[in-house]
């Protein structure tokens, strides 16, 4: 997968303030909560000395840094030895202060402490956090920079930053991924900051970051974010397939607390569409279709890209990997095709209710001769794809062009009012006396 997915907390200040800019970092440790501490100061980045530093002063930089409660705190350079001046010794922290910055010490004047003093912190490691969810691997995404919690921007949020926190909270993988406030409006004010995860990063403060005001969001813009570990996920996908012939071939949507949407057809494959199928009882895929098949849907896109081996029973068993940073808008709407019964589609006019009449029929696509075809064959065709009434017989040979594979039908006999061509009489599945130089085009008036 190619690209960064990018993240940006949302911002109720024009301009960042001096709380916005990091002040604080633990270096040298295994995890961005453990390390040796250094401050930043006058443009440069300085030691912290381990003289009179306890468990108080420890307890400051882990609030500050969103890192949880202070586990250690120790003198002496366990993290390696830092370089540069020293900007802070003897710390003596109340225990109450927002930033490091605010606790009292004897400045960079005094610089009698070596480097094998630097003061180094381990702290319990929290550093974003789900909220107001009914498990705590699902809900409202905050995350912790400039000493507060923040709300997430869903205009940006995609799944390999998701990746990276489900991984942090021990969540397991990314399940799901929704926009609007869907777990409720956070209140907390924080600059725009913007995060750019790979998606392998163990935790998100190993994310780069910059600085950004490209996207305005508000609290609308809230995202949530169910992770695979939440107890109740199974059962809380559903899916469905709209705008085909029949309920078991359409455009793919999904719905989750009310909301139905479409799926993007980014990294969609055949193993999926197999367990999509399963699922709905459809048999087995027969084929994945873009938009142009089954129109463009409208509201939400699900952007979630299901890793299937394709015998699972249903989406949810399938893991969730990262996809690619393609653009995604309704024109990549994804459509499936499922087995079930014999199929039929007007394809080669670039739309679904004109072209040349194809039929799905024991695994194959064929398609259907213009012996004896009419207006009232025409018709019922129409109507079985919810595309109105019939608007020319074409009577052109293979006004769409000629088809390929087995010519199903021949000598097709409807009265007009019925509701499938399956009901219309012919002689039988594949029994013609014809080439494909006589394949049936039918026109329509239009989707219903």
């Amino acid at each position: 997968m190619e690209g960064c997915l990018t993240l940006v907390l949302l911002s109720s200040i024009i301009t960042p303030t001096t709380s916005d800019v990091e002040t604080v970092r633990l270096v040298g440790g295994n995890s961005p909560c453990s390390g040796r501490v250094e401050v930043h100061r006058n443009g440069q980045w300085g030691r912290v000395c381990g003289d009179d530093w306890d468990m108080t002063d420890a307890s400051v930089v882990c609030r500050e840094l969103g890192c949880g409660e202070a586990v250690e705190a120790l003198g002496g350079a366990h993290f390696g030895q830092g370089s540069g001046l020293i900007w802070m010794d003897n710390v003596a922290c109340s225990g109450s202060e927002s930033t490091l910055k605010n606790c009292r010490s004897s400045g960079s004047s005094v610089n009698y402490c070596g480097h094998h003093e630097d003061a180094r912190v381990r702290c319990s490691g929290e550093r974003s956090r789900l909220v107001a969810g009914s498990h705590l691997c699902s809900g409202r995404v905050e995350m912790y920079f400039g000493g507060r919690w923040g709300s997430v921007c869903d205009a940006a949020f995609d799944l390999q930053d998701a990746e990276v926190v489900c991984r942090e909270l021990d969540c397991g993988a990314p399940a799901q991924v929704l926009g609007a406030a869907a777990f409720g409006k956070g209140d907390a004010q924080i600059g725009s900051k913007e995060i750019q995860c790979r998606g392998d990063e163990s935790h998100i403060r190993r994310c780069p970051s910059s600085n950004s005001h490209k996207i305005n969001c508000t609290h609308e813009n809230d995202v949530g974010l169910i992770c695979s570990e939440h107890e109740n996920y199974s059962d809380s996908l559903y899916l469905r397939l709209v705008d085909g012939p029949d309920i078991c071939s359409g455009r793919v949507e999904r719905q989750f607390l009310s909301t139905w949407g479409t799926v993007c057809n980014a990294c969609w494959d055949m193993r999926a569409a197999s367990v999509l199928c399963r699922q709905l009882n459809c048999g087995i895929a027969v084929s994945v279709v873009g938009s142009d098949w089954f129109g463009e849907g409208r509201g939400e896109i699900w952007a979630d890209v299901f890793d299937c081996d394709g015998n699972e029973r249903k989406l949810s068993e399938c893991s969730v990997s990262s996809w690619s940073r393609a653009e995604c808008s309704h024109r990549r709407d994804v459509g499936v095709i499922c087995s079930s019964e014999s199929i039929l589609l007007l394809v080669g006019s670039g739309g679904v209710c004109a072209g040349r009449l194809e039929v799905f029929h024991s695994g194959s696509w064929g398609t259907v001769c213009d012996n004896s075809w009419d207006i009232k064959d025409a018709h019922v065709v129409c109507r079985q794809l919810q595309c109105g009434v019939s608007l020319s017989n074409q009577q052109v040979p293979a006004w769409f062009g000629p088809g390929s594979g087995p010519i199903w039908l021949d000598e097709v006999e409807c009265k007009g009012n019925e509701t499938s061509l399956w009901s219309c009489s012919s002689p039988g599945w594949g029994k013609h006396d014809c080439q494909h130089e006589k394949d049936v085009g039918v026109v329509c008036s239009g989707k219903q």
